[in-house]
């Protein structure tokens, strides 16, 4: 690994720990640390602790594993491959399912007009362009009908179902993202059409001049028209003109990451997800 490469992953995994410390408190177990959320909204997860003299161990996972349970959260475990390589072995080993995700960081040359991949609006939601609670509600709820059905193959879900999912939205969850954006910690974007309303959806977390491309996703029935990437590169070219420096994400699979290169990202390494592995129904 070259200085450069070493340095860009050495921000990226400074931005990892910093991002939840304003939302939750942090407990080391070990190697480990664990982000635990005050008050509502998604829990956060385990990660290796920064500053660490060793990678973690099969003890520190279990420990880390038994307070999260002990405090009903899910046992999640996230690392960069490249700064923990051990890791992956000793996560396997303690039973755990391990995504390997390819991730990406924006080349700015390479970056696409969000226009030359579709000819629906994307609109942004930022601190210059409040957004409204309703479009906050709109975008979580394209995310979680999108997230339901992984990849990018078409299927029905479609406007009716991201209104249904409108109605299970937590008022707690919007409040927090409104504040967020507000701050200018974060933003959103959504790609929408007067007839159907908001298609996809995406936002950003930014920690001073790196940010986080995440949630992006699209209504299955809208999918194959090129809106994620134009989501992608809307919320890109606006990061940029803030001051942006760094601009990375993590994709799901080889498949989705192939949405991003096209949008002027690059891969630079594995963001590993570590959980128990879902037994399925007999």
């Amino acid at each position: 690994m070259d200085a450069d490469h070493a340095d860009l992953l050495g921000r990226l995994e400074q931005f990892y720990d910093a991002v939840p410390r304003d939302a939750a408190r942090a407990e080391d177990h070990g190697s480990c640390v664990l982000f635990v959320r005050e008050g509502s909204g998604w829990p956060f997860y385990a990660r290796p602790r920064r500053g660490a003299d060793r990678s973690p161990s099969l003890a520190d996972l279990t420990a880390v594993r038994a307070r999260q349970r002990q405090l009903g959260l899910p046992e999640t475990l996230e690392w960069v491959h490249e700064i923990n390589p051990d890791l992956l072995t000793v996560a396997r080993s303690a039973g755990l399912a391990v995504l390997e995700a390819p991730l990406l960081v924006l080349d700015p040359t390479t970056l696409a007009d969000p226009t030359t991949f579709t000819d629906v609006p994307v609109r942004l939601l930022t601190a210059s362009t409040p957004p409204t609670a309703a479009d906050v509600a709109a975008r979580r709820a394209v995310a979680a009908i999108g997230f339901a059905a992984p990849g990018t193959s078409r299927g029905e879900a479609g406007p009716a179902q991201r209104d249904t999912a409108l109605y299970g939205l937590e008022v707690a969850a919007l409040d927090e993202e409104l504040t967020r954006i507000a701050d200018g910690s974060r933003l959103a974007a959504l790609a929408e059409t007067p007839e159907d309303g908001a298609l996809a959806s995406g936002m950003a977390m930014r920690v001073d001049d790196v940010a986080e491309i995440a949630g992006v996703a699209t209504l299955p029935s809208a999918r194959r028209r090129g809106l994620a990437a134009a989501v992608t590169a809307a919320l890109s070219h606006a990061l940029l003109t803030e001051g942006v420096e760094v601009i990375f994400l993590s994709a799901g699979s080889d498949e989705i990451a192939r949405v991003y290169l096209r949008a002027g990202f690059r891969r630079i390494g594995t963001a590993c997800i570590a959980e128990p592995p879902t037994i399925p129904p007999p």
